[in-house]
């Protein structure tokens, strides 16, 4: 019998994973640890900037009005549901990286503009700066209550960690019989800030939902 995958990503990621998980015939349990909800912030000189660089999709869910001010600089995106989201609400996206900040500050296309306007999260992890000019804050993950009832629903499940954020929470709140969970991380970093004594850890070949799906159900078997 396969075990069911468990989802603690935010929505409306949560939402996209399940869909995911569902098309490829698993059982999808949503279990979201954080909540994103958006934080005011000030409309800077789009003239100041040469383009914009997008780590995440909540910056285009969660942004607001004052996006659409921005709209004539092109978009760096890291992953492609970053990419798609930014397309989607009428950015130009030039390049796209998939595996990670570093890589698309250093590839060629991020190389061609002087100075980046970041849009991104209030929990952030720190990285190069590169022709970063400025980050703003747009939106924060606040964590959810999870009663401890709830929580005994991953036993015996496989666990997606897309954070580290996730992962580190994860294992404050798991007070359970860890040895029964699988965990599937989308990167070694994640995997580590799980903490121990699950049952498997495994990464995922590629740092997206995709890769990280693909990984579950090899692990639900």
């Amino acid at each position: 019998m396969s075990r069911p995958v468990v989802v603690l990503r935010p929505q409306p990621g949560n939402r996209a994973t399940v869909r995911r998980l569902d098309a490829a015939g698993l059982t999808a349990i949503s279990l979201p640890l954080f909540e994103v909800r958006p934080i005011d912030w000030t409309l800077p000189e789009v003239e100041s900037y040469d383009a914009l660089l997008l780590t995440s999709a909540n910056t285009l869910h969660f942004g607001g009005a004052k996006l659409a001010a921005l709209r004539g600089l092109p978009v760096l995106a890291v992953g492609a549901a970053t990419a798609e989201a930014a397309q989607h609400a009428g950015f130009g996206v030039v390049a796209v990286g998939e595996g990670g900040v570093e890589e698309l500050l250093k590839s060629p296309a991020a190389r061609r503009f002087g100075k980046l306007l970041h849009l991104a999260g209030r929990d952030r992890a720190g990285g190069p700066q590169g022709a970063i000019a400025k980050t703003i804050t747009v939106y924060a993950s606040e964590a959810l209550a999870v009663d401890h009832d709830k929580l005994r629903r991953i036993e015996h499940s496989v666990v997606l960690l897309h954070s580290l954020r996730a992962a580190s929470r994860l294992d404050a709140l798991a007070d359970i019989e860890r040895a029964t969970v699988r965990l599937a991380a989308i990167s070694g970093a994640v995997a580590e800030a799980a903490g121990g004594d699950w049952g498997q850890r495994a990464i995922a070949q590629a740092p997206n939902d995709a890769a990280l799906v693909a990984l579950a159900a090899r692990l639900a078997d």
